[in-house]
């Protein structure tokens, strides 16, 4: 079957946030933001992240294991607008049926895409489907917690227990692959207000990298191949992103212990 791992990265919602907090005209984004900040504190007590459905996504990366080939990547390209990137989101789900492999994506991405997929009016029927048209979905869809089809790596290896949940980048590391390169998901907005939106796409790119290779060794404690197996689909991903040439997957082998 085609695996499809992937992240998103997201800065706030001005737009909506102007309308749903009633925020001066003259503010300006970044003063938008922080008043949409201190509203969730003042909200939740402690919290200053800011609710799902005011999430507005600025990058979408990928990577695609099929029969016969490795991709990985960005969606769209450095001007596409939000709906661009959640329509080729989900065309891709619709075209390859792949498992969807994330790390929080139950707990942040998905419900990230589905609310902006809402606010788009996007269809994505297979990705909704729970056996109704195909009763192969009944027993295996995309959005049952328990089922595989997507596997929230970080879910599943918490055994489902947010308290044991942990950082990506803690077990990328404690198996020898780099983890955050450079920045982390707290830096984007000041980097999209810098104008630095192609070095937020290369940083989600090599989460995207942690998390399939974290994958392939959760592939590999299920049993679903050899430990010489796993070792030949670490090097084939090794081989793919040389051959790529960019600067951020060379500084990931570099970072890459294994």
């Amino acid at each position: 079957m085609n695996t499809f791992v992937f992240d998103i990265e997201t800065i706030p919602d001005i737009k909506n946030g102007r309308i749903l907090y009633n925020i001066n005209s003259e503010k300006n984004d970044r003063e938008v933001a922080n008043i949409m900040l201190a509203k969730r504190q003042e909200k939740t007590g402690n919290s200053s992240f800011l609710p799902h459905h005011l999430q507005r996504i600025v990058a979408i990366s990928v990577a695609l294991r099929t029969k016969n080939q490795f991709k990985i990547g960005s969606l769209g390209n450095i001007d596409s607008d939000e709906p661009t990137l959640i329509k080729a989101f989900f065309k891709c789900v619709e075209k390859y049926l792949p498992i969807l492999v994330s790390w929080n994506g139950s707990g942040f991405d998905l419900p990230v895409l589905h609310y902006r997929a809402l606010l788009y009016g996007i269809s994505a029927p297979s990705y909704w489907n729970i056996g109704n048209d195909d009763a192969s979905f009944r027993w295996n869809n995309y959005l049952s917690r328990y089922h595989y089809r997507h596997t929230d790596l970080m879910d599943v290896l918490a055994a489902y227990q947010a308290r044991a949940n942990a950082p990506l980048t803690d077990i990328a590391i404690m198996l020898g692959l780099p983890g955050k390169l450079g920045m982390d998901g707290s830096q984007v907005w000041d980097y999209f207000l810098d104008g630095k939106l192609a070095a937020i796409r290369d940083y989600c790119e090599t989460d995207v990298l942690n998390t399939y290779l974290i994958y392939l060794r959760f592939e590999l404690i299920r049993g679903t191949f050899s430990f010489e197996t796993y070792q030949k689909k670490c090097a084939y991903v090794r081989e793919k992103i040389t051959e790529e040439n960019k600067p951020h997957f060379k500084q990931f082998i570099k970072a890459w212990k294994i």
